[in-house]
């Protein structure tokens, strides 16, 4: 007899319902986007990359790349690829994804 244990909670993409990110993944809700509070995971799924861009934030220069949906192209937010600040190095291959554009599945 096999046992499961219950499925991982997931994000999904607001729109279209594709799967984003695992609760497991979740780094931080302490971030903050466009549209209000924004959640730092360490891997996400089902996006595509925009160009790469130098962006000044509240906690200093960073290379990032917008994230967007690869199912219906809605804007998450985005990954850090660079810190311009040693300290700043542990964001660098993490992504930044607004609440609002994602809902939690059980």
């Amino acid at each position: 007899m096999e046992i499961h244990g219950d499925p991982p909670a997931t994000y999904k993409c607001r729109n279209c319902q594709i799967p984003i990110a695992y609760r497991s993944e979740l780094l931080s809700k302490n971030y903050m986007g466009k549209t209000g509070q924004a959640f730092m995971f360490s891997h996400a799924r089902n996006i595509v990359f925009g160009q790469k861009e130098e962006k000044s934030l509240i906690t200093g220069v960073y290379t990032i790349a917008a994230i967007f949906c690869s199912n219906c192209g809605e804007e998450f937010g985005w990954k850090y690829l660079q810190a311009s600040e040693a300290r700043q190095n542990f964001k660098e291959g993490k992504f930044v994804i607004e609440c609002s554009k994602i809902s939690k599945h059980f």
